[in-house]
C-alpha cells in the first residue's frame, strides 16, 4: 500500500493512501497537533468529500480499532516464520503486584529473556512501551519469548 505524504506549507502533513473502491483516505496532522480523517475522491483528493476533526483520545481509539488487531495478527505471522519465538497476551490482574508500577520494576527482559512489545489499556495500544510505563489492572501485555520465557512472564505478572 502506497501512501503518499505531502507537506502543506503553513498547514502541517497530509498522509494519503488509495482505497480499492475509488476512495482516498488521509490524515490531515496540523502544526498545533490535531488531527482530521479526510475521505475523497480519487479522481480529485483536493475535493474533500467528508472531514473529520479528531481529539487526542478520538485519534487514538480509531487508531486501536484499526490497528490492534492487526498488531498481534502481525505479531502472530512473524513468530511463524522464527521457530521456538511465539506471542502471548497476559492480563495485569487486579492482584499483581505490579499494579501501579512499571514495566522497568518487573526486570522482565532479565528475568526471562522476553519482550513486552505493547499493552492494551482501555482499547488503546501502547507500542513498545518504555521502562517507564506504569501497569494498571485491566492491562493486556503483549510478550514475545520463547515459551519457557513466556510462562515466566505470565507469573512474573501474576505473583510477581
Amino acid at each position: 500500500m502506497d501512501v503518499e505524504i505531502t507537506r502543506l506549507p503553513g498547514i502541517g502533513t497530509k498522509q494519503e493512501f488509495d482505497t480499492a473502491s475509488g476512495r482516498r483516505i488521509g490524515v490531515l496532522t496540523h502544526r498545533d497537533g490535531h488531527r482530521e480523517l479526510l475521505v475523497s475522491a480519487r479522481e480529485d483528493p483536493d475535493a474533500c468529500s467528508a472531514s473529520v476533526a479528531l481529539s487526542d483520545a478520538e485519534g487514538q481509539a480509531l487508531g486501536t480499532l484499526l490497528g490492534a488487531p492487526n498488531l498481534v495478527a502481525q505479531l502472530q505471522d512473524q513468530q511463524r516464520e522464527v521457530e521456538g519465538i511465539s506471542t502471548a497476551q497476559f492480563p495485569v490482574g487486579a492482584g499483581s503486584p505490579y499494579d501501579g508500577r512499571t514495566l522497568g520494576d518487573t526486570a522482565m527482559r532479565t528475568r526471562t529473556s522476553t519482550s513486552i512489545v505493547a499493552v492494551v489499556r482501555d482499547h488503546v495500544v501502547s507500542p513498545s512501551p518504555g521502562p517507564e510505563f506504569v501497569f494498571r489492572a485491566g492491562d493486556l501485555v503483549v510478550v514475545v519469548g520463547t515459551g519457557e520465557g513466556l510462562g515466566q512472564a505470565a507469573s512474573i505478572l501474576e505473583d510477581g
